[in-house]
């Protein structure tokens, strides 16, 4: 569990204020439409405010994280590193992705180490290849990011020591597909499974929700955000919120 930044917090409570004015009145069809799409901007905050504005802004400015999520992952990361240890990383978003790669690539360039980014996009060939270097010298860091959709299957990548899911796709089939990559047979180490979650926002309700089965059955919950779209205007305000005790 992680806390927002003030930042990352202003842009989460603008996007649910700015919903709740546009589906008042709106059709199913538009509606439905207005709240995937917020979702998904909400998801964007959660990982790092250049990540939903899009700006190509830094993603640490002054020495300071302007996203809590992104400061637990280096501490983790660097910590791991000293170890010699292996990290997988996964996300939804490829243009997140592709942010992260030059940042990390720069951050621990000490380790003289590579940030490859697996995703829908690269070839056979380039996948095969990361998948080797990867695999190659266990002792020494590494890590590899990779699209949640793209390394979910047919990977094997037994040298990761952690597996980390920078933000939550909301269907545990898919991460469990995901995080067993690092599950093969073959592997011959312990594995930390880190999954992310900022406080008091729609990622930590969701996965209490996921976690309790009465709620699940209740909310009919589905893969995905589209059983999201169904909720009333109240439920929804209520599970998108940012809840003021975590906004601090």
């Amino acid at each position: 569990m992680v806390n927002l930044t003030p930042e990352q917090a202003g842009l989460y409570e603008a996007i649910v204020q700015d919903l709740m004015v546009q589906i008042d009145g709106a059709e199913e069809k538009s509606r439905r439409t207005l709240v995937v799409s917020a979702i998904t901007r909400l998801k964007q905050v959660c990982n790092h405010p250049a990540h939903y504005l899009g700006d190509g802004s830094p993603l640490v400015r002054d020495d300071e994280h302007r996203s809590g999520k992104l400061e637990l992952v280096d501490d983790l990361l660097g910590a791991a590193f000293e170890e010699g240890q292996k990290a997988l990383l996964f996300t939804q978003f490829t243009t997140f992705g592709q942010m992260l790669v030059p940042y990390w690539q720069e951050r621990f360039a000490e380790y003289g180490i590579s940030v490859p980014f697996l995703h829908g996009g690269v070839s056979k060939r380039d996948r095969d290849q990361m998948v080797a270097e990867f695999q190659q010298d266990r002792d020494r860091p590494g890590l590899m990011l990779l699209s949640l959709r793209a390394g979910g299957t047919g990977l094997t990548l037994t040298a990761a020591n952690h597996v980390v899911h920078l933000d939550r796709w909301w269907n545990p089939a898919v991460e469990n597909q995901a995080t067993d990559r690092a599950f093969r047979i073959g592997q011959r180490r312990d594995v930390s499974v880190h999954k992310l979650v900022s406080a008091g926002t729609v990622e930590e309700k969701i996965d209490t929700v996921l976690q309790d089965k009465q709620s699940l059955a209740e909310l009919a919950v589905g893969p995905g955000e589209d059983w999201l779209t169904s909720l009333d205007d109240d439920r929804l305000l209520s599970l998108l919120s940012l809840d003021e005790e975590e906004d601090s």
